[in-house]
C-alpha cells in the first residue's frame, strides 16, 4: 500500500487493524477520541463507546479472555477510572492480546490535570510503548499486540496531544491479520483472581518484567543513534524530535519501550559520555530511575516539570538561548478564551444559577465553560461524575439555609459515566439537594459522540435509549422535573423552587447541542437589536454569546448588536431585555 499522511491517532487505528483486532472499546477523551472514529472504517473491527473507562476496559478483557485482540483506547484521567481492572489483569493475563492506549495531555490543551500516565504502567508493572510520530504510533501498535500474546500481559501504548493530533508520514501494510475466532477456554487458575492464585501470579509478573527489560535491548525499538561522543542523549515519544533538533551532533539513545526501560542498554550507552541528558516530557521517570543506576545526568534541573516540550523551551533549557522564530508577530493580540456556542442550551441555566447565587459544584464537559465570566456560576470542578457527590458532602454539612443554595450540574453523558452512581448515594443516605442534568443528546466537549442516552451507535446505527427520568426515578429520585432551558423565566423559577425543597430533586434540561451532527435542530431566524429600543443596560451581554456585540459608538451610550451569520435565534436574549429591544428578522 503507498505512503499517506495520517495523525498518530489514525496511525493507531490502522495499526489496530493491521494488526487484527477483533473489538475495539473506549469512552471519548480529548486527546484519544479519534482513535475510535476512524477505527469504524474497518469492518472487521467490532467498535463500540462504553458509558465509562473502566467498563471499556472490562470489555476489552472479556474479548481477550475469549482468544480475541482488543484495543481499549481512553485519556490520561481516564486510566484512573479503569485503574482497578487495569491493576489485576496485569496479575491474570490475557489471551488474545489487549492493548491500552492512553492519551497525555501536557499543558493542559482539554484536561483537568497533567498526570503522567508513565508511572500507571511503573505501578501496575505492564510495558508501556511511546511512539515519536506516526509511523511508530501504527507500528507500535501492531507490535504492542505481539508483545501481548508472547509475554501474557496487557501492554499500554502512550500517545501525547502532539503526537495523537500531528500528521506524518505512515507506511501502511497489506499484511493485515483476520480477527481470530473467538472460544471459550476454562483456566481458573489464571482468571480467577483470588489470593490463591493471585499469590502465584505476582511472581509470574515480577519475572515478566525482568525478561522483557532483557527482550527489549535486543530490539531495534530502541536503538543507539551515534554522534558526538562527548554528549549522549536519552529520550522518547514527542521529546525525540525535539532533542534531534536543538542537539543535532549529540548520541542518542530513543526508547520505544519507556517501560521495563532496557537497563543494560542504558548502562552501555550512558557510561560513554561526559554530558549525560534525559529529555522527557513532564515527570522525571526515565531520569530518575538512570540517576538510581549511579549515572549522573541532567534533565529536570534543565527542563520544567509542568507543561510539554518544545524546541525552543528544549534549547532555552539546554543550551541557554531560545530557537529563533521563523515568524514573530510583535503586536498584543486579543485574549479568546472558550466560550459556549451560539445558542448553546447550557447557556441559559447557568445565567439563572448566577442570579440565584446558587453554589454549583459543576462537572467535565462543555457547562464547565459556566465557570467562566460573565456567566461565572461554577464553584466547584473535579472530575467526570464528581458534581453530585460533591454536592451530597456539602448538603450534609451546611446550615439549612446555605444547603439551599447548593446545585450540582452535570451533562447526560458525564452523568451516566460515573454521575449516576452520585445520585444513588444521595438517595441511599438522604442528601438533600437538587441536581440538573443537561440533557442535550449528545458527548458535546470531545466532539459529539454518542452516548447510551442518544439512542444511537458509534457507527450510527440504533440502539436503546436510556430513559433519564425513568433512571432516576428507578434510583428512588421522588421530584424529578423536565424542562427546555430556553424557556428563560420557567427554567429559573423552577431551579429556585428545587432549590428550596428539603429532599433529593432532579431537574433535566432537555434541548439538543446547536453543533449536534443529527438533523434534529430546530430552525430558526437570527435576532436583530432595534437600535431605538436599546437603552445600553448591557443585561445581553450578561449572557456571553458570540453572537452579541457591543458597539460603543452605537446611539448616545453605545449599542449592542447581533452577529447575524453567528445568531441561532435561540431566543435567550429576547427573554434576558427588559426593553424588548430584540427582533426577529425577516426570513
Amino acid at each position: 500500500m503507498e505512503k499517506t499522511i495520517l495523525s498518530g491517532n489514525e496511525a493507531i487505528a490502522r495499526g489496530a487493524y493491521e494488526a487484527g483486532v477483533g473489538v475495539a472499546s473506549a469512552y471519548p477523551g480529548t486527546p484519544s477520541t479519534e482513535i475510535l472514529e476512524n477505527i469504524i472504517r474497518y469492518p472487521s473491527i467490532d467498535a463500540s463507546w462504553a458509558p465509562n473507562e473502566k467498563v471499556a476496559l472490562e470489555v476489552g478483557i472479556g474479548a481477550s479472555f475469549g482468544g480475541v485482540r482488543a484495543l481499549v483506547t481512553m485519556k490520561h484521567v481516564g486510566v484512573n477510572v479503569a485503574a482497578d481492572p487495569l491493576f489485576t489483569l496485569s496479575y491474570s493475563g490475557v489471551r488474545g492480546g489487549l492493548v491500552l492506549v492512553v492519551a497525555d495531555d501536557p499543558e493542559l490543551h482539554s484536561s483537568q490535570n497533567e498526570q503522567d500516565s508513565r508511572h500507571y504502567a511503573r505501578f501496575a508493572k505492564v510495558p508501556m510503548f511511546e511512539p515519536s510520530d506516526s509511523e511508530e504510533a501504527r507500528l507500535f501498535t501492531r507490535l504492542a499486540f505481539e508483545a501481548s500474546e508472547r509475554f501474557d500481559t496487557p501492554v499500554m501504548l502512550r500517545t501525547t496531544t502532539r503526537i495523537s493530533h500531528s500528521k506524518s508520514i505512515v507506511h501502511p501494510d497489506d499484511n493485515v491479520l483476520k480477527p481470530a475466532k473467538a472460544d471459550l477456554h476454562r483456566d481458573p487458575a489464571k482468571f480467577v483472581m483470588l489470593p490463591g492464585n493471585a499469590r502465584k501470579r505476582h511472581y509470574f509478573v515480577e519475572q515478566r518484567l525482568k525478561d522483557m527489560a532483557q527482550w527489549s535491548c535486543e530490539q531495534d525499538f530502541n536503538r543507539i543513534e551515534e554522534g558526538s561522543d562527548k554528549v549522549g542523549v536519552i529520550t522518547s515519544g514527542i521529546a525525540y524530535q525535539h532533542a534531534k533538533e536543538v542537539l543535532p551532533e549529540a548520541s542518542v539513545l530513543k526508547l520505544g519501550l519507556i517501560h521495563p526501560l532496557p537497563k543494560d542498554l542504558i548502562r552501555q550507552f550512558a557510561k560513554r559520555f561526559e554530558t549525560l541528558y534525559v529529555i522527557e516530557e513532564l515527570d522525571p521517570f526515565i531520569e530518575e530511575q538512570v540517576r538510581a543506576m549511579g549515572f549522573a545526568v541532567h534533565g529536570k534541573d534543565k527542563l520544567s516539570v509542568c507543561g510539554e516540550l518544545t524546541p525552543g523551551r528544549v534549547a532555552e533549557g539546554i543550551l541557554g538561548q531560545p530557537i529563533p522564530h521563523a515568524f514573530e508577530h510583535k503586536e498584543e493580540l486579543p485574549q479568546r478564551p472558550p466560550n459556549m456556542c451560539p445558542g448553546c442550551p447550557h447557556r441559559g441555566v447557568f445565567h439563572a444559577l448566577n442570579r440565584l447565587k446558587a453554589y454549583v459544584t459543576g462537572d467535565i464537559g462543555c457547562y464547565t465553560l459556566g465557570f467562566m465570566p460573565p456567566l461565572s456560576a461554577m464553584d466547584t470542578c473535579i472530575c467526570m461524575g464528581a458534581s453530585i457527590g460533591n454536592a451530597s458532602g456539602l448538603a450534609r454539612v451546611l446550615s439549612e439555609e446555605q444547603r439551599q443554595q447548593v446545585v450540582g450540574v452535570i451533562g447526560d453523558s458525564t452523568f451516566l459515566h460515573t454521575g449516576v452512581n452520585g445520585l444513588m448515594e444521595m438517595v441511599y443516605n438522604d442528601a438533600a439537594a437538587t441536581v440538573i442534568i443537561l440533557d442535550n443528546s449528545t458527548t458535546g466537549m470531545t466532539g459529539r459522540q454518542d452516548h447510551p442516552g442518544t439512542g444511537y451507535k458509534l457507527k450510527g446505527d440504533t440502539a436503546h435509549k436510556v430513559d433519564l427520568v425513568g433512571l432516576c426515578r428507578s434510583i428512588g429520585v421522588e421530584h424529578v422535573h423536565v424542562i427546555d432551558p430556553y424557556e428563560m423565566d420557567a427554567t429559573r423559577d423552577l431551579i429556585k423552587r428545587e432549590m428550596a425543597r428539603p429532599a433529593v430533586s432532579v431537574i433535566i434540561t432537555q434541548r439538543p447541542c446547536m453543533l449536534h451532527k443529527r438533523d434534529i435542530l430546530e430552525k430558526r431566524p437570527p435576532l436583530f437589536v432595534d437600535a431605538d429600543k436599546c437603552t445600553a443596560c448591557k443585561a445581553c451581554l450578561s449572557l456571553g454569546c458570540p453572537a452579541i456585540k457591543w458597539n460603543p459608538k452605537g446611539g448616545a451610550k453605545g449599542l449592542a448588536e447581533v452577529d447575524k451569520m453567528l445568531c441561532v435565534g435561540c431566543g435567550v436574549c429576547q427573554q434576558v431585555c427588559k426593553f424588548g429591544a430584540f427582533g426577529v428578522c425577516d426570513e
